[in-house]
């Protein structure tokens, strides 16, 4: 089976054990594919680019609630009801 590596950067497990900073670093704020026998095994990431990528997840939740809801009929509101 073939793996896709979704980083331009890779390490090793053991590099991680060694130094996970420096392996962080080595992403230059990008994932670094963490490989164990030529595999991706897992993504390692800096905090940042998880939070960015969560944002982006939680707007593209909200825009299919969104385009979920543009078809619903309209309520009158009142203002002055409220």
């Amino acid at each position: 089976m073939v793996s896709i590596v979704l980083a331009d950067h890779v390490g090793s497990i053991s590099e991680l054990k060694a130094n996970p900073t420096a392996l962080v670093e080595k992403g230059e704020g990008m994932p670094v594919a963490i490989l164990s026998h030529n595999t991706p095994v897992f993504y390692c990431i800096p905090a940042n680019a998880y939070e960015a990528l969560m944002e982006y997840v939680e707007d593209l939740e909200l825009a299919q609630i969104v385009r979920d809801r543009e078809n619903e009929p309209a309520l009158e509101v009142c203002l002055n009801d409220l």
